[in-house]
Protein backbone atom coordinates (compact mmCIF):
# COMPACT_ATOMS: atom_id res chain seq x y z
CA UNK A 1 0.00 0.00 0.00
CA UNK A 2 1.11 3.49 -0.79
CA UNK A 3 2.45 5.01 2.44
CA UNK A 4 1.06 8.40 1.35
CA UNK A 5 -2.47 7.04 1.65
CA UNK A 6 -1.67 5.73 5.11
CA UNK A 7 -0.57 9.15 6.36
CA UNK A 8 -3.58 10.79 4.70
CA UNK A 9 -5.70 8.49 6.83
CA UNK A 10 -3.82 9.57 9.96
CA UNK A 11 -4.67 13.16 9.04
CA UNK A 12 -8.30 12.11 8.66
CA UNK A 13 -8.26 10.74 12.22
CA UNK A 14 -6.87 14.03 13.49
CA UNK A 15 -9.52 15.94 11.59
CA UNK A 16 -12.20 13.81 13.22
CA UNK A 17 -10.86 14.72 16.66
CA UNK A 18 -10.83 18.42 15.83
CA UNK A 19 -14.51 18.39 14.87
CA UNK A 20 -15.47 17.62 18.46
CA UNK A 21 -14.78 21.23 19.46
CA UNK A 22 -16.76 22.63 16.54
CA UNK A 23 -20.14 21.05 17.23
CA UNK A 24 -22.97 21.85 19.63
CA UNK A 25 -22.67 20.55 23.22
CA UNK A 26 -23.31 16.83 23.42
CA UNK A 27 -23.28 14.46 26.38
CA UNK A 28 -20.40 12.19 25.48
CA UNK A 29 -20.54 8.42 25.77
CA UNK A 30 -17.63 6.30 26.98
CA UNK A 31 -17.56 2.53 26.82
CA UNK A 32 -15.15 -0.22 27.80
CA UNK A 33 -15.62 -3.91 27.17
CA UNK A 34 -14.51 -7.24 25.80
CA UNK A 35 -14.40 -8.44 22.21
CA UNK A 36 -13.77 -11.88 20.71
CA UNK A 37 -14.17 -13.48 17.32
CA UNK A 38 -13.08 -15.83 14.58
CA UNK A 39 -10.53 -14.82 11.95
CA UNK A 40 -9.70 -15.89 8.43
CA UNK A 41 -6.35 -14.92 6.90
CA UNK A 42 -4.07 -15.26 3.90
CA UNK A 43 -0.81 -13.63 2.83
CA UNK A 44 -0.54 -11.88 -0.52
CA UNK A 45 2.71 -13.32 -1.87
CA UNK A 46 4.31 -12.29 -5.15
CA UNK A 47 5.40 -14.65 -6.71
CA UNK A 48 2.12 -16.34 -5.85
CA UNK A 49 1.84 -19.02 -3.17
CA UNK A 50 -1.36 -21.06 -3.53
CA UNK A 51 -3.32 -20.93 -0.27
CA UNK A 52 -6.56 -21.74 1.45
CA UNK A 53 -7.97 -19.55 4.23
CA UNK A 54 -6.35 -20.05 7.59
CA UNK A 55 -8.96 -19.92 10.37
CA UNK A 56 -8.15 -18.87 13.90
CA UNK A 57 -9.30 -16.44 16.61
CA UNK A 58 -8.78 -13.12 18.36
CA UNK A 59 -9.88 -11.50 21.62
CA UNK A 60 -9.20 -8.24 23.39
CA UNK A 61 -10.20 -5.18 25.37
CA UNK A 62 -11.93 -2.27 23.60
CA UNK A 63 -12.52 1.39 24.53
CA UNK A 64 -14.89 3.72 22.66
CA UNK A 65 -15.47 7.45 23.07
CA UNK A 66 -18.40 9.12 21.29
CA UNK A 67 -17.93 12.88 21.47
CA UNK A 68 -20.68 14.05 19.08
CA UNK A 69 -24.02 12.64 17.95
CA UNK A 70 -22.59 10.44 15.20
CA UNK A 71 -18.82 10.59 15.59
CA UNK A 72 -16.30 9.12 18.01
CA UNK A 73 -12.99 7.37 18.45
CA UNK A 74 -12.17 3.77 19.26
CA UNK A 75 -9.07 1.86 20.26
CA UNK A 76 -8.45 -1.66 21.49
CA UNK A 77 -5.74 -4.12 22.49
CA UNK A 78 -6.16 -7.49 20.79
CA UNK A 79 -4.47 -10.87 20.93
CA UNK A 80 -4.69 -12.02 17.33
CA UNK A 81 -3.64 -15.23 15.56
CA UNK A 82 -3.24 -15.16 11.78
CA UNK A 83 -0.83 -16.40 9.11
CA UNK A 84 -1.24 -18.58 6.04
CA UNK A 85 -2.09 -22.16 5.07
CA UNK A 86 -0.82 -23.44 1.74
CA UNK A 87 -3.12 -25.44 -0.53
CA UNK A 88 -3.35 -29.24 -0.30
CA UNK A 89 -2.23 -29.18 3.36
CA UNK A 90 1.39 -28.59 2.39
CA UNK A 91 2.39 -25.97 4.97
CA UNK A 92 0.89 -23.72 7.64
CA UNK A 93 2.49 -21.00 9.75
CA UNK A 94 0.71 -19.29 12.63
CA UNK A 95 1.65 -15.74 13.59
CA UNK A 96 0.51 -14.40 16.96
CA UNK A 97 0.25 -10.61 17.22
CA UNK A 98 -0.61 -7.91 19.69
CA UNK A 99 -2.83 -5.53 17.67
CA UNK A 100 -3.63 -1.91 18.57
CA UNK A 101 -5.93 -0.01 16.16
CA UNK A 102 -6.80 3.71 16.38
CA UNK A 103 -10.12 4.21 14.63
CA UNK A 104 -12.64 6.88 13.74
CA UNK A 105 -16.09 5.67 14.77
CA UNK A 106 -19.28 6.65 12.93
CA UNK A 107 -22.73 5.58 14.12
CA UNK A 108 -26.35 6.14 13.07
CA UNK A 109 -29.41 5.45 15.19
CA UNK A 110 -30.52 5.77 18.77
CA UNK A 111 -30.62 2.58 20.84
CA UNK A 112 -30.15 0.26 17.86
CA UNK A 113 -27.23 1.66 15.86
CA UNK A 114 -25.45 0.91 12.62
CA UNK A 115 -21.76 1.84 12.70
CA UNK A 116 -18.50 1.70 10.83
CA UNK A 117 -14.91 2.26 11.93
CA UNK A 118 -11.86 3.22 9.88
CA UNK A 119 -8.25 3.88 10.75
CA UNK A 120 -4.67 2.66 11.15
CA UNK A 121 -3.64 -0.49 12.97
CA UNK A 122 -0.27 -1.28 14.57
CA UNK A 123 0.88 -4.79 15.42
CA UNK A 124 3.77 -6.51 17.17
CA UNK A 125 4.65 -10.14 16.44
CA UNK A 126 4.70 -12.05 19.73
CA UNK A 127 5.46 -15.52 18.41
CA UNK A 128 5.24 -17.79 15.38
CA UNK A 129 4.72 -21.48 14.99
CA UNK A 130 4.89 -23.96 12.11
CA UNK A 131 1.69 -25.99 12.49
CA UNK A 132 2.03 -28.15 9.38
CA UNK A 133 5.06 -28.89 7.23
CA UNK A 134 4.88 -31.23 4.26
CA UNK A 135 6.68 -28.73 2.06
CA UNK A 136 9.66 -28.97 -0.23
CA UNK A 137 11.87 -26.36 1.44
CA UNK A 138 10.60 -23.22 -0.27
CA UNK A 139 11.65 -19.84 1.13
CA UNK A 140 8.48 -19.14 3.13
CA UNK A 141 8.56 -22.69 4.54
CA UNK A 142 12.10 -22.64 5.92
CA UNK A 143 12.48 -18.96 6.85
CA UNK A 144 10.88 -17.51 9.95
CA UNK A 145 9.08 -14.17 9.55
CA UNK A 146 11.73 -11.55 10.43
CA UNK A 147 9.56 -8.41 10.66
CA UNK A 148 8.24 -7.91 14.19
CA UNK A 149 6.51 -4.58 13.68
CA UNK A 150 3.62 -4.12 11.29
CA UNK A 151 1.11 -1.41 10.44
CA UNK A 152 -1.85 -1.25 8.14
CA UNK A 153 -5.49 -0.29 7.73
CA UNK A 154 -8.62 -1.59 9.43
CA UNK A 155 -12.23 -1.16 8.36
CA UNK A 156 -15.15 -2.59 10.28
CA UNK A 157 -18.91 -2.36 10.19
CA UNK A 158 -21.81 -3.77 12.14
CA UNK A 159 -24.67 -3.15 14.54
CA UNK A 160 -25.05 -2.73 18.25
CA UNK A 161 -27.95 -2.60 20.68
CA UNK A 162 -27.68 -0.14 23.56
CA UNK A 163 -29.44 -1.30 26.73
CA UNK A 164 -29.28 1.20 29.60
CA UNK A 165 -25.56 1.34 30.48
CA UNK A 166 -24.33 -1.52 28.30
CA UNK A 167 -24.34 -2.58 24.68
CA UNK A 168 -24.09 -5.80 22.71
CA UNK A 169 -22.41 -5.65 19.31
CA UNK A 170 -21.73 -7.78 16.24
CA UNK A 171 -18.97 -6.58 13.91
CA UNK A 172 -17.20 -7.62 10.71
CA UNK A 173 -13.61 -6.41 10.28
CA UNK A 174 -11.22 -6.31 7.32
CA UNK A 175 -7.48 -5.66 7.73
CA UNK A 176 -4.66 -5.05 5.29
CA UNK A 177 -0.98 -4.81 6.21
CA UNK A 178 1.15 -2.13 4.57
CA UNK A 179 4.33 -3.93 5.68
CA UNK A 180 5.79 -7.04 4.06
CA UNK A 181 6.41 -10.08 6.24
CA UNK A 182 9.64 -10.83 4.37
CA UNK A 183 12.29 -8.51 2.87
CA UNK A 184 11.41 -7.29 -0.64
CA UNK A 185 14.73 -6.17 -2.12
CA UNK A 186 15.62 -7.33 -5.67
CA UNK A 187 17.82 -10.11 -4.27
CA UNK A 188 15.04 -11.45 -2.01
CA UNK A 189 12.51 -14.18 -2.74
CA UNK A 190 9.32 -12.09 -2.70
CA UNK A 191 8.27 -8.75 -4.13
CA UNK A 192 5.28 -8.66 -1.76
CA UNK A 193 4.23 -10.58 1.33
CA UNK A 194 1.35 -8.64 2.87
CA UNK A 195 -0.94 -10.07 5.50
CA UNK A 196 -4.68 -9.83 4.82
CA UNK A 197 -7.27 -10.98 7.30
CA UNK A 198 -10.92 -10.59 8.23
CA UNK A 199 -12.88 -11.42 11.34
CA UNK A 200 -16.37 -11.57 12.78
CA UNK A 201 -16.47 -10.36 16.38
CA UNK A 202 -18.93 -10.24 19.24
CA UNK A 203 -18.46 -7.45 21.81
CA UNK A 204 -20.01 -6.67 25.18
CA UNK A 205 -19.37 -3.16 26.48
CA UNK A 206 -20.28 -1.17 29.59
CA UNK A 207 -20.86 2.57 29.66
CA UNK A 208 -18.58 4.56 31.96
CA UNK A 209 -19.89 7.45 34.03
Amino acid sequence: MNNTRFFILLFFIGFSVSTFSQRKPYVSEKYIGLTAGMTGSIVYFKPTVEQSIQRSHEFGLVYRYIGTKHLGLETSINYNVRGWRESNDIFERELTYLDIPFLSHFNFGRNFRYFFNLGPRFSYLLSQNVVLNNGSGLAQQVTAVPNKLEYGLQFSTGFYLKMKRQLIQIEAKANYSAVDLYPNQPIDDFDYSNSIYASVNFSWMFQLK
